[in-house]
């Protein structure tokens, strides 16, 4: 995931990206490249503590030069779509596991990325939350939006269009 989202770079072949060989690119363009192309779903969550949930969703709209009151509508928006309405203003100490996990869905879904890459979006969800972002998953795909979704469970991969696994260091199409 680190590789496909531009966080490590390989140490030797071709990345290609928008006919674009990231190995011959600096950090700084690397870093716009991610924000402008990828919404990151991580497993860990990674939210600011000092932020509420509204500015963490609005931390990758200020880096595209949203200004600070549409960003913020803009946060709302989707803070409301993964059912967080009235958790605004809470910072992630504040929040359960699951609600902080829908506040980074909805800090990566709300710049509108072409590719969203999410590690376990569901696995600190209950069920029928779980059921709702992947629905919400799969209608962005729909839409045009490339998922590369990594999860360990079962039922979730059998949503996906493709599937492929890792095992011991190998890529094998299922």
């Amino acid at each position: 995931m680190n590789m496909i989202g531009l966080l490590d770079v390989p140490d030797s072949g071709e990345y290609l990206l928008d006919d674009i060989n990231i190995l011959d690119v600096s950090d700084r363009k690397l870093a716009s490249i991610r924000n402008q192309k990828i919404g990151f779903i991580f497993q860990s969550f990674n939210l600011l503590s000092k932020l509420n949930a509204v500015e963490n969703v609005q931390v990758p709209l200020m880096y595209q030069g949203i200004p600070a009151k549409k960003s913020k509508e803009i946060a709302h928006e989707y803070l409301e779509k993964v059912g967080l309405k009235g958790r605004e203003k809470h910072r992630p100490n504040q929040l359960s596991g699951g609600q902080q996990q829908r506040v980074a869905i909805a800090r990566a879904l709300c710049q509108k990325p072409e590719i969203i890459l999410a590690d376990e979006p569901t696995g600190a969800l209950d069920s029928k939350t779980g059921n709702e972002i992947m629905n919400q998953l799969e209608e962005m795909n729909k839409e045009g939006q490339t998922i590369i979704l990594i999860t360990h469970d079962i039922e979730i991969a059998k949503r996906a269009k493709r599937m492929v696994k890792i095992l011991d260091g190998k890529l094998y199409e299922v």
